[in-house]
């Protein structure tokens, strides 16, 4: 007989914990990722102390009392002073030879094999290399060009030294009138080029001065054959000169106010000071003078220098101009303000009424941003315009309708956006200082909020 109780066997149902972890895992990574993309994103920043960055380094026009000699007679002009020496009224500083016999001399003398020069004098020009080479710098290429003419000018002054001892014998009787020794007219130091700025004023400035595509310095050199009128030398004389620069419009206030300025000479990292003033150019523009009562004789065969204004840097908390708000706030009498609470919170008597007209008071916690002229900055989360509050003990009453403005940032360290008052000492595009431990203002490693425009006042912080 058959067996009709015979049921369908159920398998167990055999859950994968694994898959079930790995479910969670996705989801959760799901939820954090919509999340995360309709979430507003605040990007925090630290407060350092720091400095700005400003640049200090300019290049000038040198301004001296310049004269130039002018040659008298016609033929090969022969230097005997060294370019940038100093020479006394009287000094024969050049010769003028209509028939080449000095230049024929020199010729002879150097293919009998004979030394023109002592070792002194080679001591002295291996100096002047190593000098250049300390101070060269590869982006002022046209300085290379100058040292050759200025090494030439040296080796040519020692060479003819020697031959300044037979002048007498080529200027007897048969020569006389045909070499002619040039003497310098006044005391000076000497130099053996020009550029066309020697006659300028100060006051003729203007901004194509500082562009050196069109600048021109013709070298007069030895050896050559010069006309009546030519320029052969020229020399300056007063150990006063000044330097113009071109100066950011907002740093011309600042530097004029400082009246002297130290000043470091990036040719040879020397410093001297400055007197400072402004200078009304010929285009309108405003520039910076300098003027200095020394250093004249190592920068006389430049035109243009280079120089560091070392000025006082004004350090404290460094934040970004991003992270820098201003906001409204409630100006309130200090003496309407007092304490309540076991936590002593600041906070205001307010008046209210009920509905049926009954007055009363109210103790209203305010947050205090600020204190001037006897009156605190108090936020508007609760008051309003027309709001009245009393003064502690007493019958005295004011009027909330007064409000003013503060720069600040806002803090980040509990969590959510906590306004700050802060002082700015100094501002460029990117980042200001501030006054650092001021009241109720920022401390270093303070967390602020990067884009102040990102967020609003008490917002919670989730980042």
């Amino acid at each position: 007989m058959a067996d009709n109780n015979i049921k369908k066997y159920r398998k167990p149902l055999n859950i994968n914990i694994g898959m079930v972890f790995f479910l969670i895992i996705m989801i959760y990574i799901l939820i954090c990722t919509v999340m995360y993309f309709t979430s507003k994103h605040v990007i925090g920043y630290e407060v350092m102390t720091g400095s700005l960055s400003v640049s200090n380094v300019y290049e000038g026009i040198a301004i001296r009392e310049e004269t130039i000699v002018t040659s008298t007679g016609s033929g090969y002009v022969n230097y005997y002073a060294r370019e940038g020496e100093k020479v006394g009224c009287g000094n024969v500083i050049c010769s003028i030879d209509e028939t080449g016999q000095l230049k024929d001399m020199m010729t002879k003398e150097t293919q009998d094999g004979n030394s023109i020069l002592s070792s002194q004098d080679y001591s002295e020009i291996k100096a002047d290399f190593t000098d250049f080479a300390t101070t060269y710098d590869n982006s002022n290429f046209q300085t290379a060009y100058d040292f050759k003419y200025a090494i030439e000018s040296s080796v040519l002054k020692y060479s003819n030294r020697n031959l300044l001892k037979n002048l007498s014998e080529l200027t007897d009787q048969s020569n006389a009138g045909l070499i002619s020794l040039c003497n310098s007219p006044a005391s000076g130091i000497v130099i053996y080029s020009i550029d066309g700025y020697e006659d300028v004023k100060a006051e003729e400035v203007k901004k194509e001065w500082f562009d050196k595509s069109g600048y021109e310095k013709t070298q007069l050199i030895n050896n050559e054959i010069v006309d009546v009128g030519d320029p052969i030398y020229k020399l300056t004389n007063k150990e006063e000169w000044s330097i113009i620069i071109p100066v950011e419009k907002d740093r011309i206030e600042e530097l004029v106010e400082e009246e002297y300025v130290r000043v470091k000479f990036l040719k040879n990292q020397c410093e001297s000071w400055g007197r400072v003033e402004a200078l009304n150019g010929a285009d309108g523009e405003t520039y910076i003078q300098l003027f200095f009562n020394n250093s004249m004789v190592t920068f006389a065969t430049d035109r243009y220098v280079n120089i560091e204004l070392i000025t006082d840097v004004e350090s404290g908390l460094k934040v970004p101009n991003s992270a820098i708000i201003e906001k409204e706030f409630f100006l309130v009498p200090t003496e309407y303000v007092t304490k309540s609470g076991t936590n002593v919170t600041d906070c205001v008597l307010r008046e209210v009424y009920s509905e049926d007209g009954t007055m009363s008071t109210e103790a209203l916690p305010v947050t205090i941003y600020n204190e001037a002229d006897g009156e605190y900055y108090v936020d508007d989360d609760s008051l309003r315009i027309g709001d009245r509050i009393l003064k502690p003990d007493s019958t005295d009453e004011f009027t909330i309708s007064k409000v003013a403005n503060l720069i600040g940032v806002y803090n980040i360290n509990k969590g959510y956006a906590d306004f700050k008052q802060i002082q700015i000492l100094n501002q460029n595009d990117e980042y200001s200082i501030i006054k650092s431990n001021t009241m109720y203002g920022l401390v270093a490693y303070d967390y602020i909020v990067l884009d102040a425009e990102s967020v609003e006042v008490d917002e919670f912080i989730y980042d």
